[in-house]
This record gives structure tokens, sequence and C-alpha cells, in this order.
């Protein structure tokens, strides 16, 4: 196992503000909680290809930000795990264009689910029909945040010479 440097700490507490902050900032337009969103926080899910050391980073940022969800505890632990499994599956993608999949992947089969017990509280039909519902409302968002904007930061945050020595030596262009 490799051991967290305080470089990787600073890295992972600065991805942790950077994603709280974003997710605040998407809730003044409601954008952030619920079926229908689109978390600019989740852009920063595609780092740990690149930059490892920010996947627990991820995590603490998404526990702050989902202590303020209208579906409270649920969200705080399902929605937190989402980000922990997707962050370490993140990880281990080899190449550049399948490194937004695990986040979209690991919310669409948690969080639908998860809203949709929070709205019904028993697994009927209506339990099926609110978790079909949400999960044709977020995949969308969260796929516009993690390829498109997402995508820009994997290419981007790499090439600032501050970075640098964070990035995890991978080919982005020719992957």
């Amino acid at each position: 196992m490799r051991k967290f440097t305080v470089r990787d700490i600073t890295l992972a507490a600065m991805v942790a503000a950077l994603y709280a902050v974003l997710g605040y900032f998407g809730d003044i337009f409601g954008l952030t909680y619920g079926p229908i969103q689109c978390r600019f926080a989740e852009a920063l899910t595609v780092l740990p290809f690149v930059f490892p050391a920010a996947a627990p980073g991820l995590v603490v940022g998404c526990f702050l930000t989902n202590l303020l969800s209208l579906y409270g505890p649920l969200d705080v632990v399902f929605g937190t795990l989402a980000t922990a499994i997707a962050a370490w599956l993140t990880m281990k993608m080899p190449r550049w264009y399948l490194a937004a999949l695990p986040p979209i992947l690991v919310n669409a089969v948690i969080l639908p689910p998860m809203w949709a017990w929070a709205e019904v509280g028993a697994v009927d039909a209506a339990f099926w029909a609110a978790c079909g519902f949400n999960a044709l409302t977020f995949i969308p968002g969260e796929a516009l945040a993690c390829y498109v904007l997402g995508t820009l930061l994997l290419f981007a945050l790499p090439k600032v010479p501050v970075l640098r020595p964070f990035a995890q030596k991978r080919r982005l262009a020719q992957s």
C-alpha cells in the first residue's frame, strides 16, 4: 500500500474543499440534490485517473456536500459510499475515455433506488416506477458533468505546473 505524503494530503484537502464549494454553489440553482441534477462537483470524480491522491478528497467533499441533502442520512451514507467506490474504480481504469464511466454507473446503480426508497418507503410498483424515473433524469446530468466537464479537467489539470508532481504518469492523448 502506498503511503500518502503531505503533498497528497494537501491535494486531497483541496479536492474536498472544491467539491464542497461546487456542490453548495450548484445548490443555489437547485442542481445539486435529487433525481434531476447536474452536480458540477461530479466533474472532479474523474481526477483519480490522473491524480490518485484526489480520491480521499472526493469522498470527504461528497460527505460534506451530502450533509445538506434533502435525503438526509441516506444520502450521507449511500451517496458518499457511491463516490468512494467510483473513485477507486476510476483509478483502475486503463484509458482516459473510460475514467468517467465508474462515477456514472456506480451512481446510477446506488442513487436512484435510494431516492425511490426515500420517496415511496416500500419496495412495490411505485418504488420501481420512481427508481426508473430517477435513473432517467439523473444519468444525463451525471454524464454531462463527468464526460464533458470532467474530461476537460482531465486534460487541463495535468498541464498546470503546480499540479504536475501529483499527476500519475499516464498518456492521455494516445490512450
